[in-house]
């Protein structure tokens, strides 16, 4: 049940994730227009790389290292320290590195170059790692969920024009730095002090780095679409790339989300030894997955065309191409979210979820060197799905010895005929509706109705958890 209330938790910030650009996008997308938007996209794409090499892998290794020794609270003190100092060691480097990158090679953009740097101090002194490795997931929730709304009031506030992109970039950089502050308070209760001669910082440098690998190169081909599309394309559409993939991730964020609940709670029944509760975890996490991934993706498919135009304006007509191109990758990367942070990250089998998101990077680039050249926009949402196809597909290849690939897959039949009666339904009637917030409603109503008699008719195992679950 612990599992579940971190997971419901977390889901609902995310879905807040999801209710906050309904409420900004629209405004945001008219008010500072495509090609400020694109700015802000291309500058932001930018410092990504410069914040995760200051924090290299520390988010993922913390947390995982904090949940093997959650029981004993002077080691995982001794842990907290020492990982700390190094995530702001790191990050202090990175700052440096990239103020001097701006001011010796950037001419245009500078000032919104040197306002995204507050990523890299927010993410230096980010502690989440350790609130989620002791699967304590209210506190971050809650207190995010505080500042990304006043986040949302303060932009309506001052974002009025589209000479307020410089505020708009800075609102967006100081609610992260102000999300990092606000769990420090909490640590009082939870850690110890340590003397200074016991952190052993370094000793984390090296596992941090092999997680800091993948992570890094999972960003590669998560940003590289923008880069490129900034480079061979115009700034336009790299908006409209951004604002389509940005829908599809956020309603994508509900189901990777189990990722950020099991990576704790799997890490601590490996160190325990409990293997067979490991794969019982697994069995049940990518049957969840695969039937909310589903209906997700083939939903966004069936309403992407008239949805993108309504609720982003007409300038990001194409955006609908890029939705619905791009949103079978919910799928792909809801089963590598299982197969790859849940199972991989916990057991220390690093090297292999490396492999698999490095080739997942390269053929990214390589899709998007033809794809974009040739399609723009969608090609690089076309070229995102590939990627993501590839990285599953050597994900599932690299557990084949110890998870049973048929027992993950055999179900799988049951969620994608009732997600594909459910597209043919909606999307004939998205057809001949004109698309309003009743009207939306409408059709989401209807598709969830469709395919959850679907699934009690095809007996999905999805039910038979579902009703466990409300018994508990």
């Amino acid at each position: 049940m612990k599992v579940i209330k971190n997971y419901l938790y977390n889901a609902g910030y995310q879905i807040l994730l999801m209710l906050a650009p309904v409420l900004t996008t629209p405004y945001v997308a008219r008010v500072l227009g495509a090609n400020n938007n694109g700015i802000n996209t291309y500058t932001n794409g930018w410092v990504t790389f410069f914040y995760l090499a200051g924090q290299l892998g520390i988010s993922l290794y913390g947390n995982r290292e904090i949940a093997y020794q959650r029981k004993d609270k002077y080691k995982r003190s001794k842990a907290f320290w020492g990982i700390i100092t190094l995530q702001i060691f790191t990050s202090s480097i990175a700052l440096v590195a990239y103020l001097l990158a701006v001011f010796l090679f950037s001419s245009a953009f500078k000032v919104y170059f040197l306002l995204q740097a507050l990523w890299i101090v927010a993410y230096g002194i980010d502690i989440s790692w350790y609130f989620m490795g002791m699967e304590d997931f209210k506190k971050t929730v809650s207190r995010n969920t505080i500042v990304k709304l006043i986040t949302i009031a303060l932009i309506f506030i001052l974002v009025r024009n589209q000479n307020d992109l410089a505020k708009y970039i800075f609102l967006l950089g100081f609610a992260q730095l102000a999300g990092s502050l606000t769990l420090w308070p909490y640590l009082r209760k939870n850690i110890q002090w340590v003397k200074i001669r016991e952190w052993h910082p370094l000793k984390h440098f090296y596992p941090a780095l092999l997680l800091f690998i993948p992570t890094i190169t999972t960003q590669i081909y998560l940003v590289v679409n923008r880069i490129m599309l900034g480079r061979m394309a115009p700034q336009a559409a790299v908006s409209q790339f951004n604002f389509g993939d940005n829908i599809v991730k956020l309603v994508l964020a509900i189901v990777t989300a189990t990722g950020t609940v099991m990576l704790p709670h799997i890490a601590n029944k490996f160190a325990s030894g409990d293997i067979k509760g490991v794969r019982e975890s697994l069995y049940k996490s990518f049957d969840f997955v695969t039937a909310i991934a589903v209906p997700m993706m083939f939903g966004l498919m069936a309403i992407a065309y008239k949805f993108a135009p309504w609720f982003l304006g007409s300038e990001y007509g194409p955006t609908g191409g890029v939705i619905f191109w791009e949103a079978p990758a919910i799928l792909m990367i809801a089963w590598s979210n299982v197969t790859g942070t849940q199972y991989l990250m916990p057991i220390h089998r690093e090297h292999q979820y490396t492999i698999s998101v490095t080739v997942g990077a390269v053929v990214n680039v390589i899709a998007n060197l033809f794809l974009i050249s040739l399609y723009g926009a969608n090609g690089a949402a076309v070229a995102t799905v590939i990627s993501e196809m590839s990285v599953t597909a050597v994900q599932l290849y690299f557990v084949k010895g110890t998870i049973r690939r048929r027992a993950l897959f055999a179900p799988i039949w049951r969620y994608l005929l009732s997600g594909l009666f459910m597209y043919l339904v909606v999307s004939r009637i998205d057809g001949i509706m004109n698309m309003t917030i009743i009207n939306l409603t409408l059709q989401v109503i209807l598709g969830v109705a469709i395919y959850v008699i679907g699934l009690f008719l095809l007996r999905a195992p999805i039910i038979k958890q579902a009703k466990g679950l409300l018994k508990k």
